[in-house]
């Protein structure tokens, strides 16, 4: 069972099937009912998600019985010859009428057979153009973004939910005559692609380093050219109604050109800049990842009481821990300033168990002393809390751990070790130096990447960071003031909560897949760095400084995939080319036509992944937001209120249902059993 989470905390559970449960599974009881009732339920539901359809409820000339006839369906419900006429849309609408296709009638035909017709009449519609936008009449153009899904993703039931409710958003905005863009494309997900064909790799006894950065990228670009982007044949099975022939894919020439402008751009306001910092790192992927692809997952751990022994040999500070691995890169124990039960100890100085080194007790209001002991082993290096608390103190950030979470030479004897069998070791070892006082069972948060499901390492690490303050208080007033408009409405408080308390974005991932990061470094100058829009720019700036023979060499990392996704209401228009049709910002260049965008729909679970950095990069680069409606529709999740992933396996494939049933019958079921948000 599955079920669509509703923003007034209910839900409707759907079958296995795909249809609403104690709907009836004999397709013809939905396909049999009037399309009269069928496409007002439709547009009922635009009603009432996005406010956006007044008046459309008196749709006429349809007639009880209309789908029984090929010439007078739809397989998304799109409407009727005589709706069409009746709307008076001529030239400027579907004209899904003019030459209408011919579709043999057999003479026992007495249903809709949609396993015959449905394709046929989808390919026929894109043959015909009806999915471009019309030419400039006068009224202003309607334009979505649709969400690029990844080029490696094949559909879900969330996918068919987008494609529903943007289907019938464009649908509706064509019958009222206007000019409509549906934009569609793919991204090309830089780590779920790289890791897809480094397992084929790995299946044919080689990897990605023995072939080299250049033939393993071409071995991705022949993966794309042969399976990727697959899941654009499977929308318009669902009837997306998309203007396929303006299909973008974030690595594409001038999508890469509008990201490295967007780079430079910010680099030379002051608002790029490369340092060591504390990241959260993952082991298994070899990478960076942003604090919004980390899930903190409640878990049951163990705490570990032990004695910190004074320097001085006179006796201990009792310390508690869930990870005693990281004692090695201790830099100070901490305790609150009025903890009256170690006001004796500051100032003075414990050993760190397993070595010869000493580090201070120190004070800090940031103490709970309500927490284990009441006093705190402090690893800057390796704790996000530490990190930000060292900073403050000017502590030492003594990294232990190599970059797949082994031990480095720093934690000592325990070198090489696993993270997780250091642990073991350091404490069997602490037990034998009788310095054990206690381990229990202790519920925890866990960081696990949202990715592989791996504990994340918070580790030190050079990377590039993107100031975000001002573009974050921007994006929050574009809310406050009213030009964006978010439905529902209760995510308003959740937009304002992680703007105001936003941190730098780590926008470097250490991958060979993506949008690699437009920097050269100065060979033989340690730190010394160029940023521009290509080598050859890089060169000129490099040698007014150093000379002419200076060498310079790329910057390995690429950009995170959701820069480039953020770019993409107003890159896939034209902004940031060069030398291309849509460079042009005047009147009728794509980008003076078609952005600012009208409405974003999406699920909620990428409202910062994805929606809060389209507007806080828009308003950077283009001084507007880039849509006015952010509307976000329930989540698809299964009986037990989990959301459906490939990881955990309850997905269900919509092709499968409509296969079974016909496209109509499933996004009925899910546009009438879902609300906002």
């Amino acid at each position: 069972m599955v079920r669509v989470a509703s923003c007034r905390m209910k839900s409707v559970r759907i079958q296995k099937n795909g249809l609403l449960e104690g709907q009836e599974v004999n397709n013809l009881l939905i396909v049999q009912n009037s399309l009269v009732m069928y496409l007002l339920g439709l547009l009922v539901i635009v009603v009432a998600h996005i406010g956006l359809v007044a008046g459309m409820v008196m749709a006429t000339g349809l007639r009880r019985g209309a789908l029984s006839r090929a010439s007078r369906m739809t397989s998304v419900g799109l409407g009727t010859r005589s709706l069409l006429d009746n709307r008076g849309l001529g030239a400027n609408g579907l004209r899904l009428y003019a030459s209408k296709p011919k579709f043999k009638k057999e003479a026992d035909e007495k249903y809709f057979e949609y396993g015959r017709l449905e394709e046929n009449i989808y390919k026929w519609w894109e043959q015909k153009g009806y999915f471009q936008p019309a030419s400039d009449n006068g009224k202003k153009p309607y334009v979505i973004p649709m969400p690029p899904p990844n080029v490696t993703g094949y559909l879900h039931m969330g996918h068919a939910m987008f494609v529903a409710l943007q289907d019938i958003m464009a649908r509706f905005h064509r019958m009222r005559g206007e000019p409509t863009l549906w934009l569609p494309g793919t991204d090309h997900a830089g780590i779920a692609t790289q890791l897809l064909v480094e397992r084929q790799l790995k299946v044919e006894g080689t990897t990605r380093q023995a072939l080299g950065r250049e033939k393993f990228l071409e071995r991705v670009w022949q993966w794309k050219g042969e399976k990727g982007g697959f899941i654009i044949n499977q929308m318009k099975r669902l009837g997306a109604s998309a203007d396929w022939t303006r299909e973008r894919f974030t690595l594409e020439q001038q999508m890469s050109e509008s990201v490295t402008e967007a780079f430079v751009q910010l680099y030379e306001k002051g608002l790029v800049y490369r340092g060591d910092y504390l990241v959260n790192w993952s082991p298994g992927l070899q990478t960076s990842v942003s604090d919004l692809e980390v899930d903190y997952v409640e878990e049951t751990g163990t705490m570990y009481t032990f004695k910190y022994p004074l320097a001085d040999g006179s006796g201990y500070i009792p310390v508690s821990t869930t990870r005693p691995e990281t004692i090695p890169g201790d830099s100070a124990v901490f305790v609150h300033p009025e903890d009256i039960r170690y006001k004796e100890y500051l100032g003075l100085k414990v050993k760190v168990p397993g070595t010869d080194r000493e580090i201070p007790v120190m004070a800090d209001t940031y103490v709970d002393r309500d927490f284990g002991t009441g006093a705190l082993k402090v690893t800057p290096a390796h704790d996000i809390n530490d990190y930000e608390l060292g900073k403050k103190h000017n502590l030492p950030l003594l990294n232990i751990m190599n970059k797949d979470a082994t031990m480095n030479a720093m934690a000592g004897k325990y070198e090489g070790m696993d993270r997780f069998e250091c642990r073991k070791a350091i404490w069997e070892d602490m037990k034998n130096e009788g310095l054990v006082i206690l381990e229990e069972a202790h519920e925890q948060r866990i960081p696990r990447s949202q990715r592989g499901g791996e504990i994340i390492e918070p580790m030190v690490s050079s990377q590039w960071f993107v100031k975000m303050d001002n573009m974050a208080k921007r994006a929050g007033d574009a809310v406050r003031d009213g030009d964006v408009k978010i439905i529902p409405e209760r995510f308003e408080k959740i937009w304002h909560g992680w703007l105001d308390n936003i941190r730098p974005w780590c926008v470097s991932r250490q991958l060979w897949w993506g949008h690699r990061i437009p920097a050269w470094n100065v060979v033989g100058q340690d730190g010394a760095f160029f940023v521009a829009r290509s080598e050859e720019d890089a060169y000129e700036q490099a040698r007014e400084r150093y000379g002419s023979s200076v060498e310079l060499r790329q910057d390995n990392d690429v950009l995170d995939t959701w820069f480039s996704s953020g770019l993409w209401p107003f890159a896939t228009v034209g902004w940031g080319n060069k030398n291309t049709e849509f460079a042009n910002p005047e009147a009728g260049s794509d980008l003076a036509r078609f952005y600012p965008a009208s409405v974003l729909e999406t699920g909620y679970d990428i409202l910062f992944f994805w929606v809060a950095r389209m507007v806080m990069m828009g308003l950077e680069f283009t001084d507007q937001a880039p849509f006015h409606t952010i509307y976000m529709h329930g989540l698809v999740r299964d009986g037990k209120g989990q959301k459906m992933s490939k990881t955990t396996g309850n997905v269900i494939d919509p092709l499968e249902t409509i296969d079974q049933y016909g496209c109509d019958a499933l996004r009925y079921s899910l546009v009438t059993g879902c609300t906002p948000g």
